[in-house]
């Protein structure tokens, strides 16, 4: 049975599964009211978040702000809908900015990592993120993010130039983005069925796989206690962090893809130094 797309993350957070990729609600731990929206889900996913939100938070009460991990097309393609009816500010990461303010278009992708008919069909992916009504500011320096003081931004690059990952500390919480996630996304079946298994960002999408190792580490440095990531259901206790140690331990052989127009030649410590 394909789990439900509206799931519980932790305290304050909840998650919505548009097809397939996830967005975040996340109300604050110190305003009641206050809350933001992580992502912005595929193209004609807006209707369904905002009646989620509304679930959540009640009618008229639009988010702090929205904040993305990154821009690709199925983390913002709900948002145009939406910002013709909240007028809030956006964020991403400086180095996210000429790609989601529709500046340049992201590398193509590289269906020659294999997977299967996700990888396949990832020339037909648009690179041009959404055209959002309003500019996408730079997200504060210093980790700070809008509204929600017990949260911080990290900068978590290699899957895209400006991937960010969002930390709770004081319970641990992860919302990773795709720097590191829970199903196989190259795979239909595994995205279909939410199979559960950890994974480095989707391949077919990352162009800078020694920053995406990079990230991951500094991610399992954190000691996260749960994982709640773009692609796949939420992850909690002890097997998920040690089947990610294994991942990160033979990155060459259990991560990174055997071939590939953005994989290393050869992956040696001076290629992810």
């Amino acid at each position: 049975m394909r789990p439900s797309p509206t799931f519980h993350v932790a305290g304050g957070v909840a998650g919505l599964r548009t097809l397939m990729v996830n967005v975040y609600f996340v109300a604050s731990g110190s305003e009641p009211g206050v809350w933001m929206l992580v992502d912005g889900g595929l193209r004609g996913a807006g209707p369904r978040i905002l009646r989620e939100a509304e679930r959540h938070f009640g009618t008229g009460v639009p988010p702090r702000a929205i904040v993305l991990t990154h821009g690709h097309f199925d983390h913002v393609g709900g948002l145009p809908w939406l910002l013709q009816r909240w007028q809030v500010p956006v964020f991403a990461h400086p180095n996210e900015l000429r790609f989601v303010n529709g500046q340049r278009p992201y590398a193509p992708a590289d269906p020659s990592v294999g997977g299967g008919v996700m990888t396949l069909s990832s020339p037909l992916y648009p690179r041009h993120p959404a055209k959002l009504p309003v500019a996408v500011h730079a997200l504060p320096e210093h980790g700070a993010v809008p509204g929600l003081p017990e949260w911080e931004w990290i900068a978590t690059p290699g899957h895209s130039p400006g991937h960010v990952s969002l930390w709770r500390a004081h319970d641990r919480l992860l919302i990773s983005g795709d720097a590191v996630i829970s199903t196989r996304q190259e795979s239909a079946l595994a995205v279909w069925r939410q199979t559960r298994e950890v994974r480095p960002p989707p391949a077919y999408f990352t162009h800078d796989w020694p920053a995406a190792y990079r990230s991951m580490l500094r991610l399992r440095q954190l000691n996260p206690a749960v994982l709640a990531s773009g692609h796949g259901q939420p992850l909690s206790g002890e097997s998920w962090l040690r089947e990610l140690d294994q991942l990160l331990a033979d990155f060459p052989h259990r991560g990174l893809p055997p071939r590939g127009r953005y994989v290393p030649s050869e992956w040696t410590e001076r290629a992810v130094a």
